[in-house]
């Protein structure tokens, strides 16, 4: 039910959607000759269109989430284990072509390959489904697992879980795979803005991992100040912070997160 509320409230909430219900709305009311209420609303989706499409609005909710857990450093302790989210791989893609196609976030998938190689008695956690609530499911897990075959990364350290589809189930479901007090020392591979959130879940579950944040969408805070030469490009970046803002709400207010904008933790 959590899966399929998420879904639906989901495609409301991204501001590209909302824009497109309001104006639609507004020329609805226009034909119907409210007139008045109807131009305000299309001119109220204009101005939103405007403000995330072109100003640096999408950059700061953006890197609030990102600038949380700072980039991973070694402090010469090797990785008893590495968990790696799914969301690199475009798995109906792949899985029609025969080959491996990653999409915005397939920093994921070159840092777990980076990883695997750099430490060799690590377990390889990679934990993925597929969030598709029409299409039929083509599941990460699996394609990742052939990846690390074929770079010869496997040695049977390999746990794969192919049934998540949400972060809180990536939690939930890798706790049940492998026993977090079985390794004291994990690793937790994904986007950057996607960190705290992911980090909450897990803490949420039982389960202290360390951030390794990468696929950073910005340079930084620099980027706070520079709007959009796109529309498109402001509407995706936007899109993108607003999801995941309301996912951190929604994880706390429901139990699946340890805080509501969870930090790292002093050492």
């Amino acid at each position: 039910m959590f899966f399929l509320l998420s879904k639906f409230f989901g495609f409301f909430i991204l501001p590209s959607n909302f824009i497109a219900v309001v104006c639609t709305a507004g020329a609805v009311l226009w034909l119907l000759k409210w007139r008045r209420a109807g131009a305000r609303l299309m001119m109220f989706g204009t101005a939103l269109l405007l403000l995330f499409g072109f100003s640096p609005l999408g950059h700061i909710l953006l890197l609030s989430l990102s600038e949380r857990f700072p980039p991973w450093h070694f402090d010469g302790r090797d990785p008893d284990g590495i968990i790696v989210l799914g969301g690199g791989i475009k798995s109906e893609i792949s899985a029609a072509r025969d080959s491996v196609e990653m999409g915005a976030a397939g920093d994921r998938i070159l840092a777990m390959l980076q990883l695997a190689r750099r430490f060799p008695k690590a377990r390889i956690v990679f934990s993925g489904g597929s969030p598709k609530l029409i299409e039929t499911p083509v599941p990460e897990a699996p394609i990742a697992g052939r990846l690390l075959q074929q770079f010869d990364l496997d040695n049977g350290r390999v746990v794969l879980d192919p049934d998540s589809r949400t972060t809180a189930e990536n939690a939930e479901f890798v706790r049940k795979l492998v026993d977090p007090k079985s390794a004291r020392h994990w690793l937790l591979v994904t986007s950057a803005f996607h960190m705290p959130r992911s980090i909450g879940t897990f803490r949420a579950a039982g389960f202290d991992v360390e951030a390794y944040p990468v696929d950073w969408r910005t340079r930084g805070w620099v980027d706070a100040v520079n709007p959009f030469d796109k529309l498109s490009a402001g509407l995706s970046q936007s899109d993108l912070a607003v999801k995941e803002w309301v996912g951190l709400l929604g994880y706390w207010l429901s139990g699946r997160s340890s805080a509501l904008f969870p930090a790292p933790q002093s050492k």
